[in-house]
């Protein structure tokens, strides 16, 4: 994992519609050429890349304007290209980064100030929330649905 106060530079790949967290692994299909290109450096690299929500998944050519600042630096498992140009990629999430600045380069490339840290929650406010969350899931069983 990264120091804290290290900055590094990462292949950047903006997403639509999805945010990857830390430990979550996901299949992604990647069609955008820097997107494409982005993949390819990492590979090429340690197989990290930064991955990072779009503020607009109607944007077909993000900038730095139209992506959020805080992502989650993942690891490439499997890289998979498919016939119609297209790339079917496993990622998954290791820890969560800050963006410091981003390059437009063939592919995007993203600085980051590191890892941030994660917030921790107080125990009572915890069970506060845990204590809602199965209450609302009650409610949910209630209404009828068949739930394993």
């Amino acid at each position: 994992m990264a120091d804290k106060l290290e900055s590094i530079e990462l292949p950047l790949l903006p997403l639509r519609d999805v945010v990857v967290y830390p430990h979550m692994v996901i299949p992604l299909f990647v069609g955008r050429d820097k997107s494409i290109r982005a993949l390819e450096a990492a590979m090429a690299g340690d197989k990290q890349v930064l991955l990072v929500a779009q503020k607009s998944a109607v944007v077909d050519d993000p900038g730095p304007k139209d992506v959020h600042r805080v992502g989650t630096v993942s690891n490439i498992l499997q890289l998979l290209r498919l016939p119609d140009g297209t790339v079917k990629v496993l990622v998954e999430g290791s820890y969560r980064a800050q963006l410091s600045q981003v390059r437009d380069t063939p592919h995007y490339l993203a600085g980051t100030t590191g890892e941030l840290p994660c917030e921790i929650v107080e125990r009572r406010e915890a069970e506060v929330l845990v204590r809602s969350a199965l209450a609302q899931f009650e409610k949910y069983v209630n209404l009828g649905k068949k739930i394993p």
